[in-house]
């Protein structure tokens, strides 16, 4: 069967890969431009790009769906069927319509919750205990399309959301290659969604950092590692900005919402419903990160001191 496939960062790897030693003939691969990165502003390839110029797989980087060229490009690879895992851009009627088999989509939540472009990190924002990953037929609208597998996963208790999104990398592998089957033997179920039940997952930004010791220990604790890769979770320490990067919850904390406890070597702070949290990985501002230990053995706290 002939695939063309689209993703662009790290989580669209392992399906890739996955089409590739299952044999299948991935005739192209499309992908975002390379991106400027990092302080000195790299020109960067996106991950998938770097693992199909490894295979040896044609690689199509358009800055719009539907600028010129494009679809004459998908034709040309006579794709039997387009598979999409976080491409990261929108795809016109004309392609949609382009394979034989459709668009796949290998969406990394249990629709129809967590539609959209963040269903990972909300999914751990919003204290779930289970989450997982779909696979869906593509249309117009925005993750609405009619489902086809479903695969689910507990989400640990202190699992943040770029380790969980590594585990959902793999299991949506697995569930695209167990799609594909279903696929070539023409037996494919489709589930429509119920939109009553849908909840949207907007992209992360900088107003979600900043934490709040008024409310309760576990939501801190939800924020902080569903925040964890970017763009973390934050407070401010005597005037500067601290990034907190993993946290656990603790039953019980005393003193005020924000008020700092010091307990051996780790780093207590109260919240607002008599639990807190242990920030056990943390970065002070133009500092690395460091254990809380670390950061205690250079920053001594003083009785009182808080959190804000």
């Amino acid at each position: 069967m002939k695939v063309v496939f689209m993703g662009t960062p790290e989580f669209a790897v392992p399906c890739l890969e996955a089409l590739v030693e299952g044999g299948y003939d991935v005739t192209g691969v499309v992908t975002q431009p390379d991106k400027p990165q990092g302080r000195k502003m790299k020109l960067t390839p996106p991950p998938v790009k770097v693992r199909a110029l490894e295979y040896s797989i044609p690689v199509f980087q358009p800055q719009k769906m539907k600028e010129s060229g494009v679809l004459e490009q998908l034709s040309a690879w006579e794709p039997e069927v387009i598979i999409v895992v976080a491409y990261g851009k929108i795809l016109p009627k004309e392609i949609l319509e382009l394979p034989q088999f459709g668009c796949i989509n290998i969406h990394a939540s249990l629709l129809p919750k967590y539609r959209g472009a963040g269903p990972i990190q909300w999914s751990v924002l919003n204290g779930e205990k289970e989450t997982g990953v779909t696979s869906m037929y593509m249309e117009q609208g925005l993750d609405t399309g009619d489902m086809i597998l479903k695969a689910s996963t507990p989400i640990g208790e202190n699992e943040t959301a770029s380790e969980l999104q590594m585990r959902l990398s793999h299991l949506g592998a697995q569930v695209l290659l167990d799609t594909l089957k279903l696929v070539e033997q023409g037996n494919v179920p489709r589930q429509k969604q119920d939109d009553a039940l849908s909840c949207y997952a907007p992209m992360l930004d900088k107003s979600l950092s900043p934490l709040d010791f008024t409310r309760p220990g576990k939501e801190i604790h939800h924020q902080i590692c569903g925040l964890a890769d970017w763009p973390c979770a934050t407070a401010k320490l005597e005037g500067s900005t601290l990034k907190i990067l993993r946290s656990e919850w603790v039953e019980q904390v005393p003193g005020q919402p924000g008020e700092i406890t010091v307990q051996g070597k780790k780093l207590l702070v109260a919240c607002g419903d008599g639990s807190g949290v242990h920030l056990s990985l943390v970065q002070p501002q133009g500092k690395k990160p460091m254990t809380d230990a670390a950061f205690l053995n250079g920053h001594p706290i003083p009785p009182g001191a808080k959190l804000e």
